[in-house]
């Protein structure tokens, strides 16, 4: 190539920058609204799609799910601190996305999870503790999923919605009156498996809510860099709806996702939900954010946070006194104070119990390997009878 084809190049390349820029800009302006139905002040409005009309105590129950699930991830991240936990991914800021849609499902309803939905698993009804003892390292995960509908906690991004998909259209084939819902987050929507399970929901209009907590960040990579595109818009190329709530609203979050999953359940085959809220702390305990990301952004979304957003709501309309509130801390002092007693009191695991429940039936390799890691294990008892 030429100098001067080098050159006759650069103004394009230059004008490709100003286009992009372009875009970006349209697209920031044309930003949609939010399903909003509690404000960050605290105050009640009405969406013209979306109606909810929660009674007192289902609202306290709400604040009082948001604020147990906030004090048992804390509890967990200081607990990983200590050494006690290998690693530990908090929801810090998302309790109204995960209490909001985890309080929408019926008892026969399926959930698989991420890694992340603490939220939801206390929804269901699992022990927290038993959410630590995989990042302990002492068993596999910790509870049986057909005892309270919701799977294991899923580590490789984004296959858990495939597992979601074939679960629902299972569903489907047995005529049961029950919806599958399955959470994923913003850096999962550029995996394969999650355009897979979007192409086969459709098809076969699998009664499966998506749930996309959009928290802004895919570990260090921003959504901007995921999408060109609001993320729930995704869903018309395949065929189904979507919808943006705000992430950050809980009765929002339970108005959508229970519309969501009664459309599920009714026929009407699959939505997308995109709850747009903000993780407020690190991806996992082992990474840095301030690195990648401002202070100031944090600050801004601390002005949004779910928690004191409904105990505005519930101060300003006399539905709870400090009486509640009183009684609600020493609640969390109790269940941070159980879940550090739990923890260091689990004991150590069978050293072959890492072979078991693999495979349903017995396997060949992992027999193979059963024994091969026997014999290494009593090697070190051989060693040690010689000394």
């Amino acid at each position: 190539m030429t100098v001067e084809s080098t050159a006759a190049r650069k103004p394009r390349r230059s004008g490709a920058k100003r286009s992009t820029s372009a875009r970006s800009t349209k697209k920031q302006s044309a930003e949609p609204e939010l399903v909003q139905l509690l404000t960050p002040e605290g105050e009640r409005v009405e969406h013209p799609d979306y109606a909810i009309d929660p009674t007192p105590d289902e609202l306290r129950g709400l604040y009082r799910d948001m604020v147990l699930t906030r004090r048992f991830d804390a509890e967990a991240t200081t607990l990983q601190r200590q050494g006690e936990l290998g690693l530990w991914a908090s929801l810090l800021g998302q309790e109204a996305a995960q209490i909001g849609s985890g309080r929408a499902l019926h008892d026969d309803d399926y959930v698989f999870p991420t890694y992340r939905e603490h939220g939801v698993a206390w929804c269901r009804g699992v022990d927290p503790t038993n959410l630590l003892g995989m990042f302990r390292g002492v068993n596999h995960g910790g509870w049986d999923p057909n005892s309270n509908n919701f799977h294991l906690y899923t580590i490789v991004i984004g296959s858990q919605t495939l597992h979601a998909t074939g679960y629902a259209m299972g569903v489907a084939k047995d005529g049961a009156d029950s919806a599958v819902l399955a959470y994923f987050g913003d850096g999962a929507s550029s995996q394969g498996d999650v355009a897979e399970s979007f192409t086969y929901s459709a098809v076969y209009n699998a009664p499966v809510v998506f749930f996309c907590q959009n928290n802004q960040w895919a570990i260090s990579e921003p959504t901007e860099k995921q999408t060109r595109v609001p993320l729930y818009q995704r869903a018309q190329g395949y065929g189904f709806p979507g919808v943006r709530v705000d992430g950050n609203d809980v009765l929002a979050c339970l108005a959508v996702t229970k519309a969501a999953l009664e459309r599920a359940r009714t026929g009407q085959g699959p939505m997308l939900v995109e709850a747009f809220t903000y993780r407020m702390g690190a991806h996992t305990t082992s990474d840095d954010p301030t690195r990648y990301r401002s202070s100031e952004e944090r600050e801004l979304w601390e002005t949004k946070d779910p928690i004191l957003r409904l105990r505005t709501l519930l101060t300003n309309e006399k539905l709870a006194d400090d009486a509640f509130f009183d009684a609600l801390e020493q609640e969390s002092d109790a269940l941070a104070k159980r879940v550090r007693e739990a923890v260091r009191s689990m004991p150590d695991p069978d050293d072959m119990a890492l072979f078991e429940h693999t495979y349903a039936d017995g396997h060949a390799l992992v027999d193979e390997e059963r024994a091969q890691f026997a014999a290494y294990q009593a090697s070190f008892e051989t060693a040690e009878e010689g000394i």
